[in-house]
């Protein structure tokens, strides 16, 4: 099925369409899903609790993708690099990262951050098309605790980026938590992040962030829509390890508050969140017809 322009929607495509989803396309294709995105980061460098010693095992980006993921971010991905390959426990080596995309038939992200950072991960524009060369669907520009992220220097950063990149790459900014450097959540500061050039903003889900209110989240996702870009609902405090039971709260108020696509973080298992809270929060907001399709559609391609 496709969307009135025409874009078809990430909620139907088949392995091999997830694979080859990228930039601006993988945009607009979450966008014409219409609110039923699932998105899962994990550590690059960290195979699944479920993975035996001995045998080639699972990486994390599988068992999420098994449990319902239509997207997968890499997050420090310096780890998984060793100057030209990637080389993933439990997958084993790829020359790209759109070879790593066909192995485990989804679109894969990498997590980019501002200040002192390892390079391949630093988000500079000499670091970043290299990715995009490799085949990155998108670049996931936010900070994590300790590299004072503000989002005035998100929207710097952002604009760097986009000028560097071109307009062709898919690049989402914002925080899923302070990250180091308190300050108020606005429709401002996200919109800011767009007018930089961000064609997706990340926004912390009500219930995950002090002061992050319903109200204030559904203006803010207006705001951000209207200027031209979608929203990523982020849990990205530690509740992605969070009881089943916080699952409907989340989930439903993310659909209420309008985001496109949902975002689980990966502080949970070993570098990755639980397969099982993204699976109940995926049934929540698109029902189990299309999370058992989406599941269905797991298992592992080839490798190069």
């Amino acid at each position: 099925m496709t969307s009135p322009s025409g874009t078809p929607r990430i909620l139907d495509l088949d392995r091999a369409g997830l694979a080859a989803l990228r930039g601006r396309e993988l945009t607009a294709s979450v966008a014409a899903a219409e609110g039923r995105t699932m998105v899962a980061e994990v550590f690059a460098d960290r195979a699944a609790l479920v993975a035996r010693p001995g045998d080639d095992g699972v990486h994390n980006a599988e068992l999420m993708a098994a449990f319902g993921a239509d997207i997968v971010i890499l997050n420090m991905i310096e780890r998984a690099w060793d100057g030209e390959r990637l080389v993933l426990p439990g997958l084993g080596s790829f020359a790209s990262v759109a070879a790593l995309a066909e192995c485990v038939g989804r679109p894969v992200g990498i997590n980019l951050e501002p200040g002192d950072v390892p390079e391949i991960r630093r988000a500079e524009p000499e670091f970043a098309k290299r990715l995009v060369g490799m085949g990155a669907a998108m670049l996931c520009l936010t900070a994590n605790p300790g590299t004072g992220g503000s989002y005035e220097g998100l929207a710097r950063v952002t604009e760097r980026l986009r000028n560097g990149l071109g307009d062709e790459v898919a690049l989402w900014s914002g925080k899923m938590h302070h990250a180091g450097h308190p300050e108020r959540v606005t429709p401002g500061r996200l919109t800011a992040l767009v007018e930089s050039g961000a064609d997706g903003v990340v926004l912390p889900l009500p219930g995950t962030m002090p002061g992050v209110t319903k109200e204030l989240a559904a203006e803010a996702v207006a705001a951000v829509q209207d200027a031209g870009a979608v929203v990523m609902g982020a849990i990205g405090t530690s509740q992605e390890g969070a009881h089943i039971d916080v699952v409907p709260q989340l989930a439903l108020n993310a659909k209420e508050i309008g985001v496109d696509a949902h975002h689980i973080g990966d502080a949970f298992l070993p570098g990755m969140g639980d397969p099982e809270l993204l699976y109940a929060y995926s049934v929540a907001i698109r029902g189990r017809r299309h999370t058992w399709n989406r599941m269905a559609l797991g298992g592992r391609g080839s490798r190069t």
